[in-house]
C-alpha cells in the first residue's frame, strides 16, 4: 500500500508570545506577516486549502512563527477552536505548532490535547547554555530536556529545531547539540543554518565584525555530517534551510550566511558525493555511476560540481545512468 501524501496548511502568528528578541530573529521579515491573524482568517485559509486537497492526502494545520503557547490564552484558544472544527469534520488529520521550550507545562499540554493538537515543535536552536545566552534565547538546555520529556509523556509527536552557526557556536558545539537532541528521541527535526536577516541583533554583530556567519559550503559540509546521525536513529529530517519567500531572499532581507533556495538539495548532493568518493577508493579510470532518476540532479551537483570532483579523483570521465528501481540514496559504480 502506498503511503499517503502529506500537506501542511501553514498559519503564521508572527512574534506574538515571544518574551524577547533572539539575536537572529525578525519574525515579521521571516514570515512576511506583520499583523496578528484572526480566527476568521484562519477559517478562510483552512477552508480554501482543504477544498483543493485530494482524498489521498493527509492534512495538518500548522501554526508557525512566534511562540504559540506564549500567546494570550483566549486568543490562542480562538485559533485552536477553528482548527479543531476541521479535525472534528475529519477534513484535517492533525494540528502542529511551534513554541519555546520554556513555554511548556502540564496545564498547557492538557489544553493543547483537548483541542486535538498532535505535534509540538520546540525551537531548541542549541543545547549549549553559553551559545543560548549569547544569542539571547532566554532559556536553558535543561528546560529543553524537561519540555521534550513532558511532551512525549503526553503522547504528542515531538519535533526539535536546531540552528548551526549561531553567535558563539562552533562545529564541535553543533555536533554536541545534535547528539543531545538525538537523546531526546524526537520524531522529527529541522536544521536551519543561521543566516543574517536585516534588522536583527545578529545584523549589528555582523556589521561590527563580531559575528562571522558560516559560508554556504561550510553549512552544507556540517549538515552532510549531521544528516546520517539523525537517520541512523530513524529521526526524520523534515527541513534543512530556511524557506525562500518574496522577502527572505539574497539581496533582500538576507544579508549574509548560508542561504540557498535549494539548500536541502545541496546537502543531499554533498552526501551523495561523499558516498561516491568512498566507492572510488583505490580505483582509477572512467567511471559509470547509477542512481535513482530523482537524485540525478543532486548527484551531478550544482554546476556539475560533483562530476568535476569525481573526475579528478578517478582520473577519467564520469557518466551518470538512471535506474528507477534504485532507492534515493542508492549508488553503484563500474570503473573501467
Amino acid at each position: 500500500m502506498m503511503s499517503k501524501k502529506h500537506k501542511n496548511i501553514p498559519i503564521f502568528v508572527p512574534h506574538i508570545g515571544c518574551p524577547n528578541d533572539c539575536s537572529f530573529c525578525n519574525q515579521k521579515k521571516i514570515t512576511g506577516v506583520t499583523e496578528a491573524v484572526t480566527p476568521e482568517e484562519v477559517d478562510r485559509i483552512i477552508s480554501e486549502a482543504v477544498a483543493l486537497v485530494s482524498s489521498d492526502t493527509e492534512v495538518e494545520v500548522a501554526f508557525f512563527g512566534g511562540s504559540f503557547t506564549g500567546i494570550e490564552k483566549n486568543y490562542r484558544n480562538s485559533l485552536l477552536t477553528v482548527a479543531k472544527k476541521y479535525v472534528d469534520l475529519k477534513k484535517v488529520q492533525g494540528i502542529r505548532l511551534s513554541t519555546r521550550p520554556d513555554y511548556i507545562d502540564d496545564e498547557i499540554l492538557n489544553e493543547l490535547k483537548s483541542f486535538g493538537v498532535t505535534d509540538i515543535e520546540l525551537g531548541v536552536q542549541s543545547m549549549d547554555d553559553e551559545v543560548l545566552a549569547k544569542n539571547r534565547r532566554g532559556h536553558t538546555a535543561q528546560q529543553t530536556k524537561n519540555a521534550a520529556k513532558l511532551i512525549k509523556e503526553y503522547n504528542f509527536r515531538l519535533g526539535l529545531q536546531m540552528m548551526p552557526g549561531l553567535f558563539g557556536d562552533t562545529k564541535e558545539k553543533t555536533f554536541e547539540t545534535a547528539k543531545s537532541i538525538i537523546k531526546l528521541e524526537p520524531d522529527c527535526v529541522r536544521i536551519y543554518p543561521t543566516i543574517v536577516i536585516r534588522g536583527t541583533w545578529l545584523h549589528e554583530l555582523f556589521i561590527s565584525g563580531k559575528y562571522i556567519p558560516l559560508t554556504t559550503d561550510e553549512a552544507v559540509e556540517i549538515c552532510a555530517e549531521l544528516v546520517p546521525l539523525f537517520l541512523e536513529k530513524n529521526i526524520k529530517i523534515i527541513r534543512m534551510g530556511l524557506m525562500a519567500t518574496d522577502v527572505i531572499n539574497e539581496g533582500k532581507e538576507v544579508l549574509a550566511g548560508p542561504f540557498h533556495p535549494s539548500f536541502g538539495e545541496l546537502v543531499e548532493s554533498e552526501i551523495l558525493f561523499k558516498k561516491a568518493r568512498e566507492m572510488l577508493k583505490g580505483k582509477t579510470g572512467d567511471a559509470v555511476f547509477t542512481v535513482n532518476p530523482k537524485t540525478v540532479s543532486a548527484f551531478i551537483g550544482n554546476k556539475k560540481k560533483n562530476i568535476k570532483r569525481l573526475s579528478e579523483i578517478a582520473g577519467g570521465k564520469i557518466k551518470v545512468c538512471q535506474n528507477e528501481n534504485y532507492g534515493r540514496k542508492e549508488v553503484t559504480v563500474v570503473v573501467s
